[in-house]
């Protein structure tokens, strides 16, 4: 879900995508070459993102970009619904937890 995410916007190449999740949510969701290229490959196989390479620009080295296509769009949609169920379940179960405990104490 993560990685559809930061591909919503434009295409990135795999150690792009690396360094954008580490500055955007810090050292929380840190991923390693080892494990995102797995993801993007399954990612591939399940036509959510598909894969070009692009020639070099400015003495840089051809690098291959990862785009989300339609699917993907709207599997990252159905996604982030499941997700804010999930969360809200959470919540309410947290915060029924908490205020059972706070009644204990009164």
């Amino acid at each position: 879900m993560l990685v559809l995410q930061l591909l919503t916007t434009e295409k990135k190449y795999g150690y792009q995508l690396i360094m954008e999740l580490r500055e955007r949510a810090g050292d929380i969701f840190g991923l390693k070459e080892g494990t995102l290229y797995p993801i993007l490959y399954r990612l591939e196989e399940e036509e959510l993102v598909e894969s070009r390479w692009f020639e070099a620009e400015n003495k840089q080295i051809p690098r291959k970009y990862y785009l989300m296509t339609d699917k993907g769009q709207q599997t990252l949609a159905e996604m982030y619904q499941s997700w804010w169920q999930i969360a809200e379940g959470v919540e309410r179960l947290m915060n029924r937890e908490k205020n059972e405990e706070a009644g204990k104490d009164n």
